[in-house]
């Protein structure tokens, strides 16, 4: 046999095979996209509790929403949403987000963290002298600025205890001869981190060298340092004033304050009473708190007045109603574990970014290959007074002039690129006096920039789990943009095409029987034999809780309003009619309902139930227009690949 016609036959068996094989991982084509069974399995592992929520057990299922999904950003990308500023904007964004997670690594950032973390365990309290002083300053300025403030510690220092006169005569702070220096408890990355980082390190009653931060020079003083509390826990009763139009709201918390006296449990009033039902249902209990999280002043010291677990508080207004208070636990502060994620997201941003990005730039540099060139002589040849003014005009180098700047990877930056950056950024940056120190700032930025830049923009083909969170995004947006336009404001715009739907679907708004009435709850019998009596003499509800409810003793409650069948409110067994109820007792509770009047069953008004009709009509819409996208995006599926993907998902 013919040596070369057996290579050659080999290779293209060989080629074949691996055709077929690439071929067989591609699960679906849509107008010219494919989408590979590794697509759909990541998508589908990770919104697999969803999907069982929504007994959408089936891969077919899941691959028909997939296929939807898929044809919305097709639509989205041929109605030219992906185009638009305020995407382009949103998506760059998020990128920039996300990208941080692929540069920073954990060495560059963990040692701040854990100072950080060390640092918000206490509060610190401190008087400061500040000399303004320009980070652009003239050196001989600077120098004049430190000696100031070096002459007022000195003078501090021979009489510590006339600190504050002293700041209040000679600081240059803002309004500092009314504060005379002195600045609020502050913790972990409440102030400049220069200024914080000093202030860490003193003892109480020490005064700092002079420290320079981006306002100037300061001399500190360590006035006190305590324990950061820790967070508390509490449950508490609400009764809401924002709709307390008849002012009832503090006679009802008073009325639950007495019930509470009289020995009715707490967690059973919270279940019942509390207008805040999100912590009603579990006995009033709340996250845990401590000041300045709440923004509520009064309900915050109020829970941090109480001493001991157990104890209640009396009642308080806040600005979002009456409460009281009852202590479950002081709380311990969080381990570093806990904290450990927040802490890290807290040292990205402010002060420490430019020391964390400054290291990671560096790492970039060197993972990347980088090499840079002389610049600065050649440009402050070219610099002038007016760029001071933002006015200034790059004039391009040409030829052999325009040298190269820097690489980064496979990617060389000109002078002329630096030129017109320069001329771009000299309205962005902060006033400068100096040419030297405006070009190393701009510089800075510059090169910043370009090489995280560079790395985005070849992270997306080196990082497959970037690759599949960034595009899980850009989709995302499409879909959000497409179905807003095509169908979410569509239907809410359509004030006809609502009013034609809920007229042909009546019959799926309907209120069950009601009565209109009260309900008079006590926690003991002889309290319920009185009620009925004074009810059956034809007393109102409330003329009985006016006679039954005297001298600060609560013995009835009572709901008055409109209560549908099936309603919380009602005993379980109760049969809804006109009238007096029998008595209906549960533990540590009797109800009776008066109801004044019966409503029958009817069909709920439009105005009673718009927001659902526009839900439904919105879905009505959606069912449509997926059936126009199934016609303009047909679907090719592999049936091989997808028989092999239901086995590999049988499986497990």
């Amino acid at each position: 046999m013919n040596c070369k016609k057996l290579l050659t036959g080999v290779l293209v068996f060989l080629v074949t095979l691996v055709h077929a094989q690439n071929q067989s991982q591609d699960l679906i084509t849509l107008n010219d996209r494919i989408f590979t069974v590794e697509d759909f399995k990541q998508v589908y592992f990770k919104n697999l509790e969803l999907v069982q929520q929504q007994e959408q057990r089936t891969i077919d299922e899941y691959l028909d929403l997939f296929i939807q999904y898929k044809r919305k950003v097709e639509e989205a990308r041929s109605q030219g949403l992906d185009k638009k500023q305020a995407y382009l904007k949103d998506f760059e964004k998020y990128q920039e987000q996300l990208s941080r997670n692929y540069v920073y690594e954990d060495n560059v950032t963990s040692k701040m963290v854990e100072q950080a973390y060390k640092r918000s365990k206490e509060e610190l309290k401190t008087s400061h002298i500040l000399i303004m002083c320009n980070w652009d300053a003239l050196p001989q300025d600077t120098l004049v600025a430190y000696n100031k403030a070096e002459n007022l510690r000195q003078k501090v220092l021979a009489e510590p205890e006339k600190f504050n006169d002293i700041a209040a005569a000679y600081s240059e702070e803002p309004e500092a001869d009314q504060r005379k220096g002195s600045l609020d408890y502050f913790t972990v990355f409440t102030m400049v981190y220069p200024f914080e980082n000093v202030a860490y390190g003193m003892e109480v009653g020490e005064i700092s060298e002079p420290i320079r931060t981006q306002y100037g020079y300061h001399v500190i003083k360590l006035e006190d340092r305590r324990a950061v509390l820790p967070k508390r826990t509490v449950s508490h009763i609400m009764i809401a004033t924002r709709f307390d139009s008849l002012n009832t709201a503090k006679d009802r918390i008073l009325e639950i304050d007495a019930l509470i006296e009289q020995g009715v449990p707490f967690e059973d009033l919270a279940k019942q009473y509390s207008d805040d039902k999100n912590t009603g249902v579990n006995g009033g209990l709340m996250r845990p708190f401590t000041k300045g999280d709440l923004k509520a002043p009064p309900f915050e010291n109020a829970a941090f007045d109480l001493g001991e677990v157990g104890e209640i508080s009396a009642p308080i207004q806040t600005r979002f109603g009456w409460h009281i208070i009852r202590l479950e636990d002081k709380g311990k502060m969080p381990t570093f574990e806990q904290e450990e994620d927040r802490l890290t997201k807290m040292v990205k941003l402010g002060d420490r970014a430019k020391i964390v990005t400054t290291a990671v730039t560096e790492k970039m540099k060197q993972e990347l290959g980088s090499k840079e060139y002389p610049f600065r002589d050649d440009f402050l040849e070219i610099l002038t007074d007016s760029i001071f003014q933002r006015k200034w005009k790059f004039i391009p180098f040409e030829g052999s002039k325009n040298k190269p700047l820097f690489t980064i990877g496979m990617k060389t930056y000109s002078f002329n690129d630096f030129g017109t950056y320069l001329e771009e950024k000299q309205g962005k940056v902060r006033p400068f006096q100096q040419f030297s120190t405006l070009l190393d700032m701009v510089w800075e930025q510059f090169e910043r920039e370009k090489v995280k830049e560079y790395f985005k923009q070849n992270l997306e083909q080196v990082n497959t789990d970037y690759a599949a969170v960034i595009n899980e995004y850009r989709d995302g947006l499409l879909i959000f943009d497409v179905m807003d336009k095509n169908i979410w404001r569509k239907a809410k715009n359509d004030s006809l095409g609502l009013q034609n739907y809920y007229e042909s679907h009546k019959r799926q708004y309907m209120w069950k029987d009601r009565i209109k009435g009260a309900i008079i709850q006590t926690t003991d019998e002889a309290s319920m034999d009185e009620a009925l009596e004074l009810l059956r003499r034809g007393k109102s509800p409330s003329a009985v809780k006016a006679q039954l409810n005297k001298n600060g003793a609560i013995r009835v409650v009572i709901s008055e309003g409109i209560f549908e069948q099936g309603s919380s409110k009602l005993p379980p067994t109760y049969v809804l009619k006109r009238g007096l109820s029998d008595v209906f007792e549960s533990p540590g509770q009797f109800s009776v309902i008066q109801a004044d009047e019966f409503l029958p069953s009817g069909v709920k008004s439009y105005e009673e139930v718009q927001g659902s009709v526009l839900s439904d009509y919105q879905n009505q819409l959606e069912a449509i227009w997926n059936e126009e996208l199934a016609a303009k995006y047909p679907a090719k599926i592999n049936k091989r690949a997808l028989k092999r993907l239901k086995r590999e998902l049988k499986k497990k």
